[in-house]
């Protein structure tokens, strides 16, 4: 009786020493420092319910989800997600997301991971089953980037490819390597070939699932600049960087050689090259002694009686 009698005032002391509101204010923005438990057996088992909290499963209206973090794939079929859908349809959510408050709007929350069946269970009009923590922004993309480096379903390039992101976003190599649970030369890797292969290109080939990393750095390495886009061809991601790869192998058309254009004698006066839709002429000023001048000041007049000439 008498411990019953002295857990009941440790609880009672606690509650006159700390109350704790348990509704945020509208206004209060998501608390990122660690919380505060009182030392003593009431603040290890405040602490202990608090996480107990964090692995709470709730059923939040999908409505109330905006994105939060880091775009990971970089592509996602309509049949893909259809089949998601179908699948949650039958057999229900198995596996929950993980959101945290909205750090801009204390009534919504954010995707950490789990997009995809975010948007499933809204197609359907369905709760969504999630765990709800605060975290801050680095939490939030270590914990996106430790989910994404478990599943093997997300590709070499996509993970390049969010490393680059989380870079880009000014976090250091320590916290990307957390992320994604790598090591810094394999950090460093995924950035060469996200670096030196432009966005629209990686955006316009997609995921590759099939092709690893050694195909990739291949292709950065051979890239040097050239715009591929129009290369990326093929109803699948796979299929569009081997059309890239291939455009690489093929022999390049070599450039038309310019016209000369020689006066008397054999003597070059000038070089006309076309391309495309344009036309340059390239007078050697030596032997144009003049001429080039004299042709500026008077083309629009020799266009305009070219032009009467010929009817126009």
């Amino acid at each position: 009786m008498a411990r019953k009698n002295l857990l009941r005032g440790l609880m009672e002391g606690e509650a006159k020493e700390a109350p704790a509101p348990t509704v945020p204010a509208p206004e209060a923005r998501v608390d990122t420092a660690r919380p505060r438990y009182s030392k003593g057996a009431i603040g290890a088992v405040s602490q202990s319910i608090a996480e107990l909290k964090s692995r709470t499963v709730s059923e939040i209206d999908p409505a109330l989800i905006d994105d939060g973090g880091y775009r990971d794939r970089l592509e996602g079929s309509d049949s893909d997600l259809d089949g998601l859908i179908e699948s949650i349809r039958e057999y229900g959510q198995q596996v929950p997301v993980l959101l945290r408050p909205n750090p801009d709007d204390a009534e919504r929350y954010q995707t950490v991971y789990g997009r995809r069946r975010v948007a499933a269970l809204k197609a359907i009009g369905l709760p969504v089953k999630a765990m709800v923590r605060a975290l801050d922004d680095r939490a939030l993309v270590i914990a996106q980037g430790q989910e994404n480096s478990a599943r093997r379903d997300l590709s070499f390039i996509e993970k390049a490819n969010f490393a680059r992101q989380m870079r880009d976003a000014g976090y250091d190599r320590k916290v990307i390597c957390d992320a994604l649970h790598m090591d810094k030369t394999l950090i460093s890797r995924m950035l060469s070939v996200a670096d030196r292969i432009p966005v629209d290109l990686i955006e316009a080939i997609g995921s590759a699932p099939g092709i690893g990393r050694d195909r990739w750095l291949s292709l950065a390495d051979r890239i040097k600049g050239r715009n591929l886009v129009k290369e990326a061809k093929g109803s699948g991601s796979d299929e569009r960087f081997e059309a890239v790869m291939a455009s690489l192998a093929a022999p390049r058309k070599p450039a038309p050689k310019p016209d000369v254009v020689r006066i008397k004698g054999g003597t070059e006066l000038a070089t006309v090259a076309r391309k495309g839709t344009k036309t340059q002429v390239t007078f050697n000023r030596k032997t144009a002694d003049g001429f080039d001048e004299w042709l500026v000041e008077n083309l629009a007049e020799i266009h305009r009686d070219w032009s009467t000439r010929r009817g126009g």
